[in-house]
């Protein structure tokens, strides 16, 4: 007989392959692609198309797919990073540097630390490439290491961003 907690672990794998099922009709191979979940959440709030491509940015424009957007995400009080950024060689930081590049602009979500609503969104900014890569550049060049994770805190982005979304009282999103 199964306890409590086995039937939950059930009834969870049951939902996530519903889910994968649903994913893969929309050609989504991995549901559970590293980041991916954060990242329909956010491209729903934004009225984006989502691009579920390890390779390509993470959304684009819904009448013009050669306008993209990269999206960044952390829990409250926590810190979003671009991952493998290479300080060098030139060619492979400048290759980098098209994840900021490519992109019209950059969104950067804060998600509730709140167990109960860790899947719903407190904040998103909205962040110029050209503000993102000054600082991706400023952390690169003070990085110690060839390749790094460049972080960004909710204060930079509160900083050097526009607030577009904001969730009172933890509605919906």
């Amino acid at each position: 007989m199964k306890n409590v907690k086995q039937k939950i672990i059930s009834e969870i794998i049951i939902l996530i392959r519903k889910a994968q099922v649903l994913a893969f009709k929309i050609g989504i191979p991995n549901i559970l692609q590293p980041g991916l979940v954060k990242e329909m959440i956010i491209s729903e709030i934004l009225n984006h198309n989502l691009i579920s491509s390890k390779r390509d940015a993470d959304a684009c424009d819904k009448d013009n797919s050669s306008i993209k957007y990269e999206y960044l995400s952390c829990y409250e009080g926590g810190t979003g990073q671009l991952d493998r950024m290479f300080k060098e060689p030139p060619e492979k930081r400048a290759e980098s540097l098209v994840m900021i590049t490519r992109n019209k602009m950059i969104y950067f979500a804060v998600f509730y630390k709140n167990k109960n609503n860790s899947l719903r969104v407190k904040i998103i900014y909205e962040i110029t490439p050209q503000i993102m890569l000054e600082e991706t550049k400023r952390q690169l060049d003070r990085s110690g290491n060839a390749i790094s994770h460049v972080g960004f805190s909710e204060e930079w982005a509160e900083q050097n961003g526009k607030i577009i979304y904001k969730n009172i009282n933890n509605q919906k999103n």
